[in-house]
């Protein structure tokens, strides 16, 4: 069995790292270099730095915070937030990233996805899909949509058929937000999570939602509305780390007594 991954998430804006519910009321959590120092000797296999007001107010990824980032970690950094091209790409790269990931840019243009795999491999591509409930269809099931701008804008795609185009262009991971469930603690979104996971062949991380150990162990074991589906490749967590409620250790150790195959 293919190990699973831990990967903490550093939502920063203004330099801070900050977290909310379903993308709003913001709350200070904390500097991004001393979390990214406790996470990486607490062993996660990741860090994902998001700079979640780039898209949104039109400004270039905050590079010098990714420098200090990058330098506190000796584990694979993904930043995302604000890269539009494959300039921008490089310029993260060259910053200390291993990898990137976008979400707004390749909504409004996804030619950008083939042009950045085409630069660096697919392996360093992670479409950041932010998805939400938009109702259901006339057969009762549940549809998701596409979020651009840290959520504000509904593009009316649906999420699944996004995550597909995005692969066949060059994007090697799917990094799946939900809207509904950011922020709740109530648990991530297993049908949503599930729905991608049968989508595409690139490992999903799921995101959003994670309360409590169990939560993370199940979503790593089971997706799907009657938890029948295959678990996602790694979990992202953020406030029940940041607000040290549990520890990268302590999330392993629990997964791996409920028969999750983790790295030590």
């Amino acid at each position: 069995m293919q190990a699973k991954r831990i990967i903490p998430c550093l939502d920063v804006d203004e330099g801070r790292v900050v977290k909310g519910v379903r993308f709003k009321g913001i709350q200070d959590a904390g500097d991004p270099a001393e979390l990214a120092r406790r996470y990486n000797e607490e062993g996660a296999d990741e860090l994902t730095f998001l700079d979640i007001g780039a898209s949104h107010k039109s400004r270039a990824t905050l590079l010098d915070v990714v420098r200090q980032v990058a330098a506190e970690v000796f584990i694979p950094l993904c930043v995302g937030g604000g890269i539009r091209s494959v300039e921008d790409m490089r310029e993260a790269m060259n910053a200390g990233a291993d990898k990137v990931s976008v979400c707004s840019s390749a909504l409004a243009r996804p030619e950008l996805l083939g042009e950045m795999a085409g630069a660096y491999g697919s392996q360093c591509v992670v479409l950041s899909m932010d998805a939400k409930r938009a109702g259901r269809d006339a057969e009762g099931r549940v549809l998701w949509h596409a979020f651009s701008h840290g959520g504000r804008i509904d593009t009316g795609r649906d999420a699944a058929a996004w995550a597909v185009e995005a692969v066949e262009r060059g994007a090697g991971e799917i990094l799946l937000n939900s809207i509904d469930a950011d922020g709740t603690g109530g648990g991530y979104d297993l049908e949503l999570t599930g729905n991608i996971l049968k989508a595409v062949p690139v490992p999903v991380i799921a995101s959003g939602g994670a309360g409590n150990l169990d939560q993370i162990a199940h979503v790593l074991l089971h997706t799907g509305d009657d938890g029948s589906g295959a678990g996602a490749d790694a979990a992202l967590v953020a406030s029940l780390l940041h607000f040290e409620k549990t520890t990268v250790t302590e999330i392993k150790k629990y997964a791996e007594s409920k028969g999750v195959c983790v790295r030590w």
